[in-house]
């Protein structure tokens, strides 16, 4: 079953036009993940248990075998339940997804990004362990650390233990960037804490965090992963990588979704209408070599941008030639993402005022005040040095929950 499965995922993200390397077996990291310390230590914390298991196709041990057959098949260890994410169980999802029966197991699969976002009564009805095993990307608005809260809080309320599967923050773990969200301005799922957009920790420092900070209050097991070292950027580990979500094929685009993924929203395509996501933009009203210059001329570092010109298939410029920029980085340890983007949606306001909607960027930022910066077109070592005092307090913060050196 391990092996069919794995071949099914391999098709699946094929078929969707997502890039794996399946040549590159983690056997040969000396990383172990959550699930792979898990199986070492014979499931000890799940032994005698009924287990519903919240995770996606990133669920995966060092042999890529699904976390759903691993669990399934231990011995001693009761899977009575399957919960997905954003993007549902394989990943391919791109709308709300429902609720559907696993065809190798037959246990239901209940859908947290359907009809609700966080499991009700009657789906944990029976379970006495629920099991996280989800790859992040280290950003606060990707949705998955939401799904994560929302499932911790549910298993406090019915008395339910939680058990996190921890995996590298692929981005690394040391840098932190970007505006810290308010407090008062939280909102589902992309801002149940108040991190900055760029928080440099893994999902079970998160949830230690959001227990603590949170007063959840739940029965909580973080399986730590051994071997990993907070500078290691992911394709320094050894693992194979796994796109957590259709449009996050690589680790590149992993980079760049910090800044980049501020356009969500706005009328700049980035996304689903380009070849490489967040890699690229534009608009039929850019001048691409307009726009590369402008940006060029800013010195950003680590970063270089080169005119381009496409055709969208699909999405709101749909059939449409567009121009715009490609983003070319040069060096990811000095490169700063969240600043980049906003460097890059100040060119955008500065060159086309009249067209670029800025205002939607406040859907992830929750900050007025950000907004009236890039229009003001305030410097940006100003702008990062309105970040930098409730930065530094949650930096503090971070350090009391940092598992790994």
């Amino acid at each position: 079953m391990k092996a069919l499965r794995s071949r099914i995922y391999l098709l699946v993200l094929s078929l969707a036009g997502i890039v794996c390397q399946p040549d590159v077996f983690a056997q040969d990291s000396q990383i172990l993940t959550g699930i792979d310390v898990l199986e070492a230590e014979h499931f000890s914390p799940l032994v005698g248990k009924n287990v519903g298991l919240i995770t996606n196709q990133t669920g995966i041990d060092r042999h890529w075998n699904s976390t759903i057959d691993v669990l399934y098949q231990a011995k001693g260890v009761h899977l009575v339940a399957l919960f997905s994410p954003e993007h549902g169980i394989r990943g391919t999802a791109d709308t709300r997804v429902a609720s559907s029966v696993d065809s190798l197991t037959r246990l239901p699969i209940y859908s947290l990004y359907g009809e609700t976002r966080r499991p009700t009564e009657q789906m944990l009805k029976g379970v006495d362990v629920l099991v996280f095993d989800v790859q992040d990307i280290g950003t606060r608005f990707y949705t998955y650390i939401g799904t994560m809260k929302n499932c911790m809080e549910e298993a406090a309320k019915h008395d339910i233990k939680f058990v996190v599967l921890d995996r590298p923050n692929p981005i690394n773990g040391v840098q932190v960037e970007g505006p810290v969200l308010d407090s008062s301005r939280l909102y589902e799922l992309g801002g149940v804490f108040p991190l900055p957009i760029r928080h440099g920790m893994t999902i079970g420092e998160l949830a230690n965090m959001f227990n603590r900070e949170g007063k959840i209050g739940v029965n909580l097991e973080v399986v730590k992963m051994k071997g990993w070292k907070r500078s290691l950027w992911f394709d320094q580990t050894g693992l194979p990588w796994v796109p957590p979500s259709p449009r996050m094929k690589n680790l590149y685009e992993a980079t760049l979704y910090p800044g980049f993924g501020l356009l969500e929203r706005t009328n700049v395509e980035h996304k689903k209408g380009v070849e490489r996501p967040f890699e690229e933009l534009g608009a039929p009203w850019v001048d691409g070599v307009q726009l590369a210059e402008e940006l060029n001329r800013r010195h950003i570092q680590g970063v270089y941008f080169v005119s381009i010109r496409f055709t969208p298939p699909s999405d709101q410029y749909a059939g449409q030639l567009c121009e715009g920029v490609a983003v070319d980085v040069t060096d990811r340890n000095i490169f700063r993402p969240v600043a980049c983007g906003i460097e890059v949606l100040q060119a955008l306001y500065k060159l086309y005022p009249a067209k670029f909607n800025v205002d939607r960027i406040l859907h992830l930022t929750r900050s007025e005040e950000l907004i009236e910066q890039i229009k003001k077109q305030v410097p940006l070592d100003d702008i990062v040095k309105s970040w930098q005092r409730r930065l530094a307090e949650f930096k503090m913060l971070r350090d009391r929950y940092l598992l790994y050196e």
